[in-house]
């Protein structure tokens, strides 16, 4: 892993909107069910817009975690990488995709885009308003955890359960952690 690699994951949504905040809520359980290393930026994006620009300029990996209407069944999860991700942000599922299809605009204008953006989502089942996700949706939150997991291991950064994080892994994580802020 190079120390300088500069990695985000930034769940955004409504959590006002059931499962509009699915990423949201992702951000915030992810490291309760894994030990994400120092170099993994967990960012609560919310319903972000272009006050995100200075924390996604030039990293080499976004991964952004939403809502994503792909025309498949409720509660389906759904990757998009490569041509797929500008095509998701004429959807137009809610306003902060505007935003964000702002500011990865405005960064690719500038010279500052991130190398490599995934899109791992949910199909929704319901944006009504409530806080809390639909049952569907909640049910498939620990594999769309694990999309989060697979896409990083992609990227050469592991993210271990916390279940398997016994000393001996949480040590070698820390001590990684060490080597890459030496470096």
């Amino acid at each position: 892993m190079d120390a300088a690699k500069r990695i985000v994951v930034l769940g955004v949504g409504n959590l006002l909107l059931s499962d509009e905040g699915v990423g949201v809520r992702v951000v915030e359980r992810l490291p309760q069910a894994y030990v994400v290393p120092p170099e993994v930026a967990l960012l609560d994006g919310g319903t972000c817009g272009m006050e995100m620009l200075e924390d996604l300029e030039d990293l080499d990996v976004l991964i952004l975690v939403d809502a994503v209407r792909a025309h498949k069944a409720p509660g389906t999860p759904v990757r998009l990488a490569g041509d797929a991700v500008p095509v998701f942000f004429k959807t137009k599922l809610s306003p902060h995709q505007v935003g964000l299809s702002d500011v990865l605009a405005t960064l690719e204008l500038i010279g500052k885009a991130p190398k490599y953006t995934a899109i791992l989502g949910i199909q929704p089942v319901s944006l009504e308003t409530g806080m809390a996700l639909t049952p569907e949706v909640e049910a498939r939150l620990p594999e769309l955890m694990r999309m989060v997991a697979d896409e990083l291991a992609a990227q050469g950064v592991a993210l271990v359960p916390r279940a398997a994080a016994g000393a001996g892994a949480q040590a070698a994580l820390q001590a990684g952690a060490r080597t890459a802020q030496a470096a």
